[in-house]
């Protein structure tokens, strides 16, 4: 961790930061767009993708990866009939993003990291909802290249396991 980090760490600066970024860019507008996006790119193979936003990161995991892996678990993005769960999961506080994919998606870490640094840019120019929404769509890509629905016809759509609306922590 960089001595600015450490510092906005220790003075609760950062959780404050993670607070306002997420009143500032997570309205109920941007929320409602993201469950919107998710809802539309799920319709076309079964895989499930779950957004996860956190202000203020708990003191209890200071590793951005475990502690997606813990709201992996405690979402219950696991639980899904082809084990096609993915967790897009951001630390506002920490400026972290971490994806986290069940075993039925078997993409490779490269596809994962390209969608996170495409995503970190984003960020980066406070494109913050074009850059989820972008995101999502880079997601759900990747997801129809590897959970393509067994119904080849398109009559019965994959099931929608688990909530598309964002989870704010």
């Amino acid at each position: 961790m960089s001595a600015p980090a450490f510092i906005k760490e220790m003075t609760g600066w950062a959780s404050l930061e993670g607070q306002w970024l997420r009143r500032r860019h997570f309205t109920a507008e941007v929320l409602a767009m993201i469950a919107e996006r998710i809802r539309e790119c799920e319709r076309d193979h079964h895989g499930e993708l779950v957004v996860a936003i956190e202000a203020a990161s708990p003191a209890h995991e200071r590793d951005s990866r475990m502690r997606a892996l813990e709201v992996f678990g405690r979402l219950r993005v696991w639980d899904t009939p082809h084990d096609s769960g993915v967790l897009l999961y951001l630390a506002l506080d920490r400026h972290r993003i971490e994806i986290v994919a069940d075993r039925g998606v078997p993409a490779g870490e490269h596809e994962w990291e390209a969608v996170i640094a495409r995503l970190q840019a984003r960020l980066a120019e406070k494109a913050y909802a074009e850059g989820i929404l972008a995101a999502i769509d880079d997601i759900e890509a990747v997801m129809r290249r590897h959970c393509a629905s067994s119904d080849a016809g398109g009559a019965h759509a994959p099931g929608d396991d688990l909530a598309n609306e964002p989870v704010l922590l």
